[in-house]
Protein backbone atom coordinates (compact mmCIF):
# COMPACT_ATOMS: atom_id res chain seq x y z
CA UNK A 1 0.00 0.00 0.00
CA UNK A 2 2.87 2.21 0.91
CA UNK A 3 4.53 1.80 -2.44
CA UNK A 4 1.22 2.31 -4.52
CA UNK A 5 1.19 5.37 -2.13
CA UNK A 6 4.21 6.45 -3.33
CA UNK A 7 3.77 6.04 -6.83
CA UNK A 8 0.53 7.87 -6.84
CA UNK A 9 2.14 10.76 -5.02
CA UNK A 10 5.17 10.76 -7.33
CA UNK A 11 2.82 10.73 -10.46
CA UNK A 12 0.73 13.80 -8.83
CA UNK A 13 3.74 15.64 -8.19
CA UNK A 14 5.20 14.77 -12.17
CA UNK A 15 1.61 16.36 -13.23
CA UNK A 16 1.96 19.13 -11.53
CA UNK A 17 4.96 19.80 -12.67
CA UNK A 18 3.86 19.04 -16.62
CA UNK A 19 0.86 21.25 -15.38
CA UNK A 20 -1.89 18.56 -16.08
CA UNK A 21 -2.73 17.67 -12.81
CA UNK A 22 -6.18 17.73 -11.86
CA UNK A 23 -7.58 17.91 -8.02
CA UNK A 24 -9.95 15.45 -7.36
CA UNK A 25 -12.19 18.29 -5.87
CA UNK A 26 -12.47 20.53 -8.90
CA UNK A 27 -14.28 17.41 -10.48
CA UNK A 28 -16.47 16.36 -7.15
CA UNK A 29 -19.08 19.32 -7.89
CA UNK A 30 -22.18 18.06 -9.37
CA UNK A 31 -23.69 18.42 -12.49
CA UNK A 32 -26.63 20.16 -11.79
CA UNK A 33 -24.65 22.56 -9.90
CA UNK A 34 -21.78 23.26 -12.60
CA UNK A 35 -25.29 23.38 -15.39
CA UNK A 36 -26.39 26.41 -13.61
CA UNK A 37 -23.27 28.67 -13.18
CA UNK A 38 -22.41 27.77 -16.88
CA UNK A 39 -25.46 29.01 -17.76
CA UNK A 40 -25.27 31.73 -16.31
CA UNK A 41 -21.51 32.37 -17.98
CA UNK A 42 -23.83 32.13 -21.59
CA UNK A 43 -23.39 35.06 -23.65
CA UNK A 44 -26.56 34.69 -25.51
CA UNK A 45 -29.81 35.88 -26.26
CA UNK A 46 -33.09 36.11 -23.95
CA UNK A 47 -34.75 33.44 -26.26
CA UNK A 48 -31.84 31.02 -26.60
CA UNK A 49 -31.08 31.49 -22.60
CA UNK A 50 -34.49 29.89 -21.88
CA UNK A 51 -34.25 27.28 -24.57
CA UNK A 52 -31.05 26.26 -22.82
CA UNK A 53 -32.77 26.75 -19.34
CA UNK A 54 -35.76 24.58 -20.01
CA UNK A 55 -33.46 21.97 -21.69
CA UNK A 56 -31.56 21.67 -18.96
CA UNK A 57 -34.57 21.29 -16.93
CA UNK A 58 -36.66 19.07 -18.50
CA UNK A 59 -34.06 16.82 -19.68
CA UNK A 60 -30.61 16.44 -18.83
CA UNK A 61 -30.50 17.24 -14.68
CA UNK A 62 -33.02 14.33 -14.50
CA UNK A 63 -31.33 11.72 -15.27
CA UNK A 64 -27.53 13.20 -14.98
CA UNK A 65 -28.08 16.17 -12.39
CA UNK A 66 -27.44 14.29 -9.17
CA UNK A 67 -23.95 12.69 -10.69
CA UNK A 68 -20.55 14.57 -10.30
CA UNK A 69 -18.97 15.80 -13.40
CA UNK A 70 -16.24 13.36 -12.72
CA UNK A 71 -19.13 10.55 -12.21
CA UNK A 72 -20.30 10.87 -15.90
CA UNK A 73 -19.12 7.90 -18.11
CA UNK A 74 -19.56 7.50 -21.12
CA UNK A 75 -22.30 4.72 -20.55
CA UNK A 76 -24.00 7.69 -18.77
CA UNK A 77 -24.29 9.88 -22.07
CA UNK A 78 -25.25 6.57 -24.19
CA UNK A 79 -28.39 5.68 -22.10
CA UNK A 80 -29.24 9.94 -22.01
CA UNK A 81 -28.84 10.11 -25.90
CA UNK A 82 -31.39 6.68 -26.04
CA UNK A 83 -33.82 8.23 -23.55
CA UNK A 84 -33.99 11.78 -25.98
CA UNK A 85 -34.36 9.78 -28.94
CA UNK A 86 -37.54 8.04 -27.78
CA UNK A 87 -39.24 11.88 -27.39
CA UNK A 88 -37.26 14.03 -29.93
CA UNK A 89 -36.35 13.95 -33.57
CA UNK A 90 -32.71 12.80 -34.58
CA UNK A 91 -32.21 16.12 -36.16
CA UNK A 92 -33.03 17.71 -32.54
CA UNK A 93 -31.09 15.06 -30.55
CA UNK A 94 -28.10 16.63 -32.22
CA UNK A 95 -28.94 19.84 -31.71
CA UNK A 96 -29.37 19.21 -28.14
CA UNK A 97 -26.19 17.15 -27.59
CA UNK A 98 -24.15 20.05 -29.08
CA UNK A 99 -25.64 21.85 -26.03
CA UNK A 100 -24.21 19.25 -23.87
CA UNK A 101 -21.18 18.75 -25.63
CA UNK A 102 -19.92 22.13 -25.22
CA UNK A 103 -21.23 21.83 -21.28
CA UNK A 104 -18.50 19.57 -20.62
CA UNK A 105 -15.92 20.62 -22.91
CA UNK A 106 -16.06 23.61 -21.03
CA UNK A 107 -15.43 21.59 -17.71
CA UNK A 108 -12.68 19.96 -19.61
CA UNK A 109 -11.02 23.49 -20.28
CA UNK A 110 -11.42 24.63 -16.84
CA UNK A 111 -9.73 21.73 -15.65
CA UNK A 112 -12.09 19.87 -13.86
CA UNK A 113 -12.52 16.78 -15.53
CA UNK A 114 -9.42 15.27 -18.06
CA UNK A 115 -11.79 14.27 -21.07
CA UNK A 116 -15.13 14.88 -22.29
CA UNK A 117 -17.81 11.73 -21.93
CA UNK A 118 -19.32 13.45 -24.97
CA UNK A 119 -16.27 12.35 -26.96
CA UNK A 120 -16.91 9.61 -29.67
CA UNK A 121 -20.94 9.51 -28.48
CA UNK A 122 -23.10 7.85 -31.35
CA UNK A 123 -25.89 10.20 -32.12
CA UNK A 124 -28.90 8.74 -34.16
CA UNK A 125 -28.53 9.14 -38.22
CA UNK A 126 -30.37 12.13 -39.39
CA UNK A 127 -31.59 12.91 -42.93
CA UNK A 128 -29.93 14.77 -45.23
CA UNK A 129 -33.07 17.45 -44.49
CA UNK A 130 -33.32 18.42 -48.41
CA UNK A 131 -37.38 19.19 -48.77
CA UNK A 132 -39.42 17.25 -50.25
CA UNK A 133 -41.20 19.05 -53.50
CA UNK A 134 -44.62 18.14 -52.35
CA UNK A 135 -44.08 19.76 -49.00
CA UNK A 136 -43.84 22.86 -51.28
CA UNK A 137 -47.00 24.78 -51.65
CA UNK A 138 -48.09 26.24 -55.05
CA UNK A 139 -48.64 29.72 -56.14
CA UNK A 140 -52.22 28.84 -56.11
CA UNK A 141 -51.96 27.39 -52.79
CA UNK A 142 -50.76 30.15 -51.11
CA UNK A 143 -53.09 32.53 -52.17
CA UNK A 144 -55.85 30.38 -50.63
CA UNK A 145 -53.86 30.51 -47.19
CA UNK A 146 -53.90 33.89 -47.70
CA UNK A 147 -57.46 34.07 -48.19
CA UNK A 148 -58.74 32.05 -45.77
CA UNK A 149 -56.73 33.11 -43.04
CA UNK A 150 -58.39 36.10 -40.77
CA UNK A 151 -57.89 39.80 -43.01
CA UNK A 152 -55.48 40.67 -40.19
CA UNK A 153 -52.88 37.99 -40.96
CA UNK A 154 -52.98 37.85 -44.46
CA UNK A 155 -49.74 39.89 -44.57
CA UNK A 156 -48.01 37.38 -42.30
CA UNK A 157 -48.78 35.09 -45.15
CA UNK A 158 -46.73 37.00 -47.81
CA UNK A 159 -44.35 38.52 -45.86
CA UNK A 160 -43.13 34.38 -45.39
CA UNK A 161 -43.83 33.01 -48.83
CA UNK A 162 -42.60 36.34 -50.74
CA UNK A 163 -39.89 37.59 -48.36
CA UNK A 164 -38.82 34.37 -46.80
CA UNK A 165 -39.57 35.34 -42.87
CA UNK A 166 -39.38 32.49 -40.48
CA UNK A 167 -43.05 33.07 -38.69
CA UNK A 168 -41.66 34.96 -35.48
CA UNK A 169 -39.72 37.84 -38.10
CA UNK A 170 -42.78 38.01 -40.45
CA UNK A 171 -45.05 38.96 -36.95
CA UNK A 172 -42.58 41.29 -35.37
CA UNK A 173 -42.44 43.33 -39.02
CA UNK A 174 -42.64 47.22 -37.80
CA UNK A 175 -42.80 50.39 -40.78
CA UNK A 176 -39.68 50.73 -39.85
CA UNK A 177 -38.52 48.20 -41.63
CA UNK A 178 -39.43 49.20 -45.33
CA UNK A 179 -36.05 50.69 -46.97
CA UNK A 180 -37.56 51.74 -50.54
CA UNK A 181 -37.33 48.69 -52.25
CA UNK A 182 -35.98 46.57 -49.32
CA UNK A 183 -37.24 45.18 -46.39
CA UNK A 184 -34.51 45.33 -43.08
CA UNK A 185 -35.34 42.55 -41.21
CA UNK A 186 -34.02 43.63 -37.29
CA UNK A 187 -35.87 41.28 -34.77
CA UNK A 188 -38.20 38.39 -34.16
CA UNK A 189 -41.22 38.20 -31.20
CA UNK A 190 -40.21 36.54 -28.24
CA UNK A 191 -41.89 33.17 -27.37
CA UNK A 192 -43.34 34.83 -24.11
CA UNK A 193 -44.41 37.84 -26.15
CA UNK A 194 -48.39 37.22 -25.51
CA UNK A 195 -47.91 37.08 -21.99
CA UNK A 196 -48.44 40.68 -20.39
CA UNK A 197 -45.45 40.25 -18.03
CA UNK A 198 -42.72 39.63 -20.88
CA UNK A 199 -40.23 41.58 -20.17
CA UNK A 200 -38.97 42.46 -23.63
CA UNK A 201 -41.40 41.33 -26.58
CA UNK A 202 -38.65 41.53 -29.09
CA UNK A 203 -35.00 39.28 -29.66
CA UNK A 204 -32.21 38.78 -32.26
CA UNK A 205 -32.66 37.21 -34.73
CA UNK A 206 -32.03 33.26 -35.16
CA UNK A 207 -28.85 32.92 -34.48
CA UNK A 208 -27.33 36.30 -34.45
CA UNK A 209 -26.72 38.98 -32.11
CA UNK A 210 -28.42 41.62 -31.32
CA UNK A 211 -28.44 44.21 -33.45
CA UNK A 212 -27.59 42.40 -36.26
CA UNK A 213 -30.26 42.53 -38.92
CA UNK A 214 -30.34 41.27 -43.03
CA UNK A 215 -31.77 42.97 -46.17
CA UNK A 216 -34.61 40.83 -48.01
CA UNK A 217 -35.72 42.19 -51.64
CA UNK A 218 -38.95 43.86 -51.44
CA UNK A 219 -40.82 42.89 -54.61
CA UNK A 220 -43.92 45.51 -55.28
CA UNK A 221 -47.00 43.03 -54.90
CA UNK A 222 -45.88 42.86 -51.18
CA UNK A 223 -45.07 46.42 -50.98
CA UNK A 224 -49.13 46.52 -51.96
CA UNK A 225 -49.58 43.75 -49.38
CA UNK A 226 -47.77 45.92 -46.91
CA UNK A 227 -50.09 49.33 -47.72
CA UNK A 228 -53.17 47.40 -47.94
CA UNK A 229 -52.49 46.34 -44.12
CA UNK A 230 -51.48 49.86 -42.94
CA UNK A 231 -54.50 51.49 -44.26
CA UNK A 232 -57.23 48.67 -43.06
CA UNK A 233 -55.12 48.23 -39.73
CA UNK A 234 -52.43 51.38 -39.18
CA UNK A 235 -49.24 50.19 -36.98
CA UNK A 236 -49.69 49.86 -32.99
CA UNK A 237 -46.58 51.87 -31.24
CA UNK A 238 -45.02 48.85 -29.06
CA UNK A 239 -41.81 50.85 -27.55
CA UNK A 240 -40.08 52.12 -30.26
CA UNK A 241 -41.37 50.34 -32.91
CA UNK A 242 -44.68 50.63 -35.03
CA UNK A 243 -45.21 47.28 -35.46
CA UNK A 244 -48.19 45.49 -37.92
CA UNK A 245 -49.32 42.73 -36.00
CA UNK A 246 -49.84 44.15 -32.19
CA UNK A 247 -52.96 42.17 -30.55
CA UNK A 248 -55.82 43.99 -29.86
CA UNK A 249 -58.37 43.97 -27.21
CA UNK A 250 -57.89 42.73 -24.04
CA UNK A 251 -54.35 41.77 -24.55
CA UNK A 252 -53.77 44.88 -26.18
CA UNK A 253 -49.52 45.97 -25.67
CA UNK A 254 -48.66 41.78 -26.49
CA UNK A 255 -47.56 40.69 -29.46
CA UNK A 256 -48.91 37.43 -31.22
CA UNK A 257 -46.11 34.49 -31.45
CA UNK A 258 -45.46 31.77 -33.34
CA UNK A 259 -47.35 29.77 -31.08
CA UNK A 260 -50.69 31.77 -30.97
CA UNK A 261 -50.38 31.92 -34.57
CA UNK A 262 -50.05 28.63 -35.04
CA UNK A 263 -54.09 27.92 -35.02
CA UNK A 264 -55.15 30.70 -37.39
CA UNK A 265 -52.55 29.37 -40.19
CA UNK A 266 -54.01 25.86 -39.33
CA UNK A 267 -57.66 26.87 -39.29
CA UNK A 268 -56.54 28.65 -42.75
CA UNK A 269 -54.98 25.69 -44.39
CA UNK A 270 -58.03 23.44 -42.99
CA UNK A 271 -60.76 26.24 -44.72
CA UNK A 272 -59.19 26.33 -48.07
CA UNK A 273 -58.85 22.58 -48.29
CA UNK A 274 -55.09 21.61 -48.17
CA UNK A 275 -55.15 18.95 -46.36
CA UNK A 276 -52.81 15.38 -45.85
CA UNK A 277 -53.93 12.02 -46.54
CA UNK A 278 -54.41 11.78 -42.73
CA UNK A 279 -56.74 14.64 -42.90
CA UNK A 280 -54.33 17.17 -40.97
CA UNK A 281 -53.21 20.08 -42.67
CA UNK A 282 -50.51 19.67 -44.88
CA UNK A 283 -48.51 23.20 -44.78
CA UNK A 284 -46.95 25.05 -41.98
CA UNK A 285 -45.81 28.31 -42.04
CA UNK A 286 -42.43 27.24 -43.02
CA UNK A 287 -43.52 25.64 -45.71
CA UNK A 288 -43.92 29.63 -47.28
CA UNK A 289 -40.78 29.85 -46.88
CA UNK A 290 -39.94 26.96 -48.97
CA UNK A 291 -42.17 28.67 -51.58
CA UNK A 292 -39.88 31.52 -51.67
CA UNK A 293 -36.55 29.80 -51.79
CA UNK A 294 -37.62 27.44 -54.44
CA UNK A 295 -39.26 29.96 -56.57
CA UNK A 296 -36.18 32.31 -56.21
CA UNK A 297 -33.91 29.04 -57.42
CA UNK A 298 -36.02 27.96 -60.27
CA UNK A 299 -35.40 31.42 -61.59
CA UNK A 300 -31.72 30.87 -61.37
CA UNK A 301 -31.67 33.43 -58.34
CA UNK A 302 -27.77 32.50 -57.04
CA UNK A 303 -27.94 30.17 -54.22
CA UNK A 304 -25.97 32.36 -51.71
CA UNK A 305 -27.86 35.21 -52.16
CA UNK A 306 -30.32 32.83 -51.27
CA UNK A 307 -29.11 31.79 -48.28
CA UNK A 308 -28.16 35.17 -47.14
CA UNK A 309 -31.89 36.57 -47.47
CA UNK A 310 -33.29 33.21 -45.57
CA UNK A 311 -30.95 33.87 -42.30
CA UNK A 312 -29.15 30.49 -42.57
CA UNK A 313 -25.70 30.84 -41.12
CA UNK A 314 -24.46 28.66 -43.88
CA UNK A 315 -24.59 28.15 -47.25
CA UNK A 316 -24.31 24.02 -46.68
CA UNK A 317 -27.75 24.59 -44.47
CA UNK A 318 -29.08 26.11 -48.29
CA UNK A 319 -27.70 23.53 -50.39
CA UNK A 320 -28.50 20.85 -48.02
CA UNK A 321 -32.03 21.85 -48.29
CA UNK A 322 -32.60 23.56 -51.58
CA UNK A 323 -29.46 22.19 -53.07
CA UNK A 324 -31.39 19.63 -55.71
CA UNK A 325 -34.06 22.48 -56.17
CA UNK A 326 -32.03 24.38 -59.24
CA UNK A 327 -33.08 23.04 -62.22
CA UNK A 328 -30.61 25.18 -64.00
CA UNK A 329 -27.83 23.33 -62.74
CA UNK A 330 -29.22 20.08 -63.78
CA UNK A 331 -29.99 20.87 -66.95
CA UNK A 332 -26.21 22.25 -67.81
CA UNK A 333 -25.19 18.94 -66.18
CA UNK A 334 -27.08 17.10 -68.18
CA UNK A 335 -25.66 19.48 -71.15
CA UNK A 336 -21.96 19.02 -69.99
CA UNK A 337 -21.81 15.43 -70.11
CA UNK A 338 -23.85 14.96 -73.19
CA UNK A 339 -21.28 16.64 -74.76
CA UNK A 340 -18.79 14.93 -72.97
CA UNK A 341 -19.75 11.56 -73.17
CA UNK A 342 -22.83 10.98 -76.02
CA UNK A 343 -22.11 8.06 -78.12
CA UNK A 344 -21.44 8.87 -82.08
CA UNK A 345 -23.38 6.70 -84.12
CA UNK A 346 -21.37 3.70 -85.17
CA UNK A 347 -21.96 4.60 -88.85
CA UNK A 348 -21.32 8.15 -88.55
CA UNK A 349 -17.98 9.05 -90.77
CA UNK A 350 -14.82 9.22 -88.79
CA UNK A 351 -14.55 13.31 -89.40
CA UNK A 352 -17.87 14.09 -88.58
CA UNK A 353 -17.03 12.40 -84.97
CA UNK A 354 -16.01 14.63 -82.07
CA UNK A 355 -12.46 15.20 -81.77
CA UNK A 356 -11.01 12.90 -78.43
CA UNK A 357 -10.20 15.73 -75.97
CA UNK A 358 -7.01 13.60 -73.62
CA UNK A 359 -6.82 15.48 -70.63
CA UNK A 360 -2.92 15.51 -70.71
CA UNK A 361 -2.53 16.30 -74.87
CA UNK A 362 -0.09 19.19 -74.59
CA UNK A 363 -1.72 22.79 -76.15
CA UNK A 364 -0.70 24.00 -79.62
CA UNK A 365 2.14 25.86 -79.13
CA UNK A 366 2.94 25.26 -75.87
CA UNK A 367 6.63 23.86 -74.75
CA UNK A 368 5.55 20.74 -74.75
CA UNK A 369 4.18 20.81 -78.19
CA UNK A 370 6.99 18.81 -80.48
CA UNK A 371 5.39 20.33 -83.18
CA UNK A 372 3.82 23.88 -82.96
CA UNK A 373 0.73 24.32 -83.87
CA UNK A 374 0.14 20.29 -84.25
CA UNK A 375 -1.01 17.82 -81.88
CA UNK A 376 -0.88 14.29 -82.96
CA UNK A 377 -2.61 12.31 -80.49
CA UNK A 378 -3.75 8.79 -80.72
CA UNK A 379 -7.22 8.19 -78.79
CA UNK A 380 -8.08 4.62 -77.27
CA UNK A 381 -9.73 3.87 -80.26
CA UNK A 382 -6.63 4.36 -82.61
CA UNK A 383 -7.79 7.60 -84.40
CA UNK A 384 -5.82 10.57 -83.97
CA UNK A 385 -7.06 13.82 -83.13
CA UNK A 386 -5.50 15.27 -86.14
CA UNK A 387 -4.91 13.42 -89.31
CA UNK A 388 -1.25 14.23 -89.75
CA UNK A 389 1.46 13.19 -91.86
CA UNK A 390 4.71 12.45 -90.12
CA UNK A 391 7.81 12.84 -91.84
CA UNK A 392 10.92 10.67 -90.36
CA UNK A 393 12.35 14.30 -89.92
CA UNK A 394 9.15 15.59 -87.91
CA UNK A 395 9.37 12.48 -85.78
CA UNK A 396 13.28 12.78 -84.82
CA UNK A 397 12.30 16.67 -83.77
CA UNK A 398 9.51 15.35 -81.91
CA UNK A 399 11.11 12.41 -79.79
CA UNK A 400 14.31 15.11 -79.04
CA UNK A 401 11.60 17.75 -77.80
CA UNK A 402 11.15 15.25 -74.75
CA UNK A 403 14.55 14.02 -73.54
Amino acid sequence: MKTQARKFAARAEHLKDQGLFLAPRRGAVTVRAYAADWLERRLVGENTHRNYDSFLRLHLLPQLGSKTLAGVERADIDRFVAALGSKLSASTVHDRMTLVRSLFQTAVDERRIPRSPVDGAKLPRVGTGAVDEDAIPTREEVGLIGAHIGPYYRLSVYLQAGAGLRVSEALAIAAQCRRGSVLRVREQVSRTAHRADCPDRFGPLKHRTPGAYRDVPLPAFLEREIDAHLRRWGATPVGCRDVLFARRGAAAGTMPTATTYGPHFRRAVRAAGLLGRDRTPQYTPDTLRHFFASTALAHEVPLHEVSRWLGHTSIKTTVDIYGHLVPAAWERCRQSLEQALGPTPADAPVAARPAAAHRTAPAAGSPLDPVAGIRAHAGHNGCADVPVLLTEETKTSGLNAFR
